[in-house]
């Protein structure tokens, strides 16, 4: 009876859990990053954003900030630390289909009651256990399965992610160059407007030009003066763009060199039409098909939910009143248990959760044909946009030349003294206009090269 009341009392005693605990020293910082760090190559980083597609730029400058985009980026490398959760999340699933086992150590120093001798004694019990349940009908398997998929989506998610950031950094340096130069010509205009002013001004004292004349041309120097002001604006907030997009701070964006506009051309051909099997290689494609198959496993798990669940079980216990003697034979007391549950009543839970993932994979297999027609739509949009824009480019690129040549022939006029200074400069004003809008088209037609390359999920 005293080693049963022992026992007992042990045994009650069983969920203190003893757990070593290391002290660690020099604890790290705050902000500090614990991601383990990845011993892969980043090799397959560059084959996301298919870096040889941006040499048709022939710019040495956009590879780079392409290059440091995909090393510094930190949505990027939000996105490759998402992979590794998902994959963490799929061994911890796997888990869930291996066998558990635990060992403890507990003591204890009890007073019997009277009638079992009243004795006061040291007792010791070291448990261990195991438990396993038995996958007969593979649910754990199908659950894991099901988290293997999320993991294999997440892979799609970040090559998205790196194919949207290189577009971005693409985009927006275009658009600095375009400012660059369009703010170059822009200073021309403010300086002929300032000019035009001027010597209105001086006509105006003479009497040959009206007040009102004198006020529009200082009026329309203002205008440009504040066009200029806006144009830096856009720059400056377009290089801190690109200073946060390669992992830079914007404090050094100012620094940030880019190539002449004028100097930038796209050497490859653009093909006249796109194989549909291309639209089946993009990353929101790709994930939606992982998806539709997850969804199918959930619905093959919760079928599984109304099948018996089976269990093994063993306890090994030892149990004695000397630590020295504890993990003797004579004192193990040893159990193996099997079984099966089956819930008979939940409240209609499980009915409501098969329809309920039914549900879910319909849903989920709608969204994978609208990604299908969504993906065709945006490389048709992406092909109607470079055709289109390229022949707006073309009729501008044409009628700033005949501009240019007005102007010529207008100088050889001005130096003949057939017509004013003032009208001259006026003309080379036209000429200037028509150099932005050419600047901002061919920029235009830049981008939608890079928006072909997004649609096609680089597979040009």
């Amino acid at each position: 009876m005293k080693k049963i009341a022992a026992l007992t009392i042990l045994m009650s005693m069983m969920t203190m859990n003893v757990t070593p605990v290391l002290a660690v020293e020099n604890q790290p910082k705050q902000f500090k990053s614990m991601a383990v760090k990845s011993k892969v190559s980043d090799d397959y980083k560059y084959a996301y954003v298919n870096l040889n597609w941006w040499d048709n730029f022939n710019d040495d400058i956009l590879n780079g900030y392409i290059e440091k985009a995909i090393l510094n980026n930190h949505d990027l490398k939000m996105a490759t630390i998402n992979v590794d959760e998902y994959y963490q999340n799929v061994k911890l699933q796997f888990s869930q289909e291996l066998p558990t086992a635990s060992v403890g150590l507990t003591s204890a120093y009890a007073k019997l009651p009277a009638m079992m001798g009243g004795e006061k004694q040291w007792n010791f019990v070291a448990p261990a256990m195991a438990s396993y349940e038995f996958d007969l009908f593979l649910k754990n398997r199908d659950k894991t399965k099901a988290v293997k998929k999320l993991h294999e989506a997440s892979k799609f998610d970040e090559r998205a992610a790196y194919i949207s950031v290189a577009s971005a950094v693409g985009a927006t340096y275009l658009n600095i160059a375009k400012l660059d130069k369009i703010i170059n010509l822009q200073e021309e205009i403010v300086a002929s407007r300032k000019t035009i002013h001027d010597l209105m001004l001086l006509r105006n004292i003479e009497g040959i030009t009206s007040t009102a004349d004198t006020v529009k041309a200082n009026k329309a120097y203002m205008a440009g003066s504040s066009d200029l002001l806006e144009l830096k604006k856009q720059r400056e907030k377009l290089l801190n763009q690109l200073a946060v997009l390669i992992g830079e701070s914007p404090e050094n964006s100012k620094e940030l060199a880019r190539t002449d506009l004028d100097k930038i051309s796209y050497g490859a051909k653009i093909p006249e039409a796109i194989a549909s099997e291309v639209i089946t290689q993009r990353p929101d494609y790709l994930k939606a098909e992982k998806m539709v198959e997850k969804a199918g496993i959930d619905v093959r798990v919760a079928k599984k939910e109304f099948l018996p669940t089976l269990s093994l079980n063993g306890i090994a216990l030892f149990n004695a009143s000397n630590f020295g003697s504890l993990l003797t034979t004579s004192n193990a007391l040893a159990a193996l248990a099997g079984g099966a549950t089956l819930p008979l009543f939940t409240g209609g839970a499980r009915v409501a959760n098969l329809k309920l993932k039914k549900d879910q994979y319909e849903r989920i297999l709608q969204n994978y044909y609208k990604t299908n027609i969504t993906a065709i739509q945006e490389v048709n949009d992406a092909m109607t946009a470079i055709r289109l824009d390229e022949e707006k480019m073309n009729l501008t690129a044409k009628q700033t030349d005949l501009e240019a040549k007005d102007y010529k022939f207008n100088e050889s006029r001005y130096n003949q003294g057939v017509i004013s200074k003032l009208d001259l400069i006026q003309l080379k004003e036209n000429l200037l206009v028509m150099d932005k809008l050419l600047a901002s088209q061919k920029t235009e037609c830049l981008v939608d090269y890079i928006g072909l390359y997004k649609a096609t999920g680089t597979k040009l």
